[in-house]
């Protein structure tokens, strides 16, 4: 919350299914004690209100969450175009939107990339946005990792926190 100023605000889109244990819910209240402008939606993203005039969005690591689908952590079916025309209407003009993920398989179906690796083909997200409106702005190659297996799941101890991973800016016009 500091980065964005006394006025800014800061909103964390966080589903409900991961927010339904202690340690969850005493780092939020802890966060949120030390940042006021920072707030909680527990949402699923299909839910969402999303407040409207964001200036940036930022999905660090969960874009590829929108393909997932889990009964164990209660997270059903998502619509991934649904939720970008939702964010797209949401945004100023001028927003950018940051999408930092695992890269997956070229060509690969998203759900299976989601559901098998925690991971997406980069060239799925650039559609995805490019098709709700928003325009390409740049790749920046600062978290490209040689030698990452796109089909290892994330969170195999071999490749934890060294996946090879791909940042993405998109603006809306």
């Amino acid at each position: 919350g500091r980065m964005v100023g006394a006025k800014g605000k800061v909103v964390a889109l966080e589903p409900p299914g991961f927010l339904d244990n202690d340690k969850a819910k005493a780092a939020w209240t802890a966060l949120t004690a030390r940042n006021p402008n920072v707030s909680l939606l527990k949402s699923l993203p299909g839910d969402a209100e999303l407040p409207s005039g964001i200036n940036v969005a930022f999905f660090h690591l969960t874009y590829h969450d929108l393909y997932w689908e889990s009964a164990q952590y209660n997270f059903p079916r998502q619509d991934p175009a649904a939720f970008d025309a939702k964010l797209f209407k949401a945004m100023k003009k001028g927003g950018i939107v940051v999408v930092i993920d695992h890269v997956g398989t070229a060509g690969a179906d998203p759900r299976v990339a989601a559901d098998k690796a925690h991971r997406i083909d980069p060239a799925v997200v650039r559609a995805d946005f490019e098709r709700a409106g928003f325009r390409f702005v740049d790749a920046l190659p600062i978290l490209k990792t040689a030698g990452d297996n796109p089909e290892t799941l994330v969170f195999d101890p071999a490749v934890r926190g060294k996946t090879d991973r791909f940042y993405y800016r998109f603006r809306k016009p």
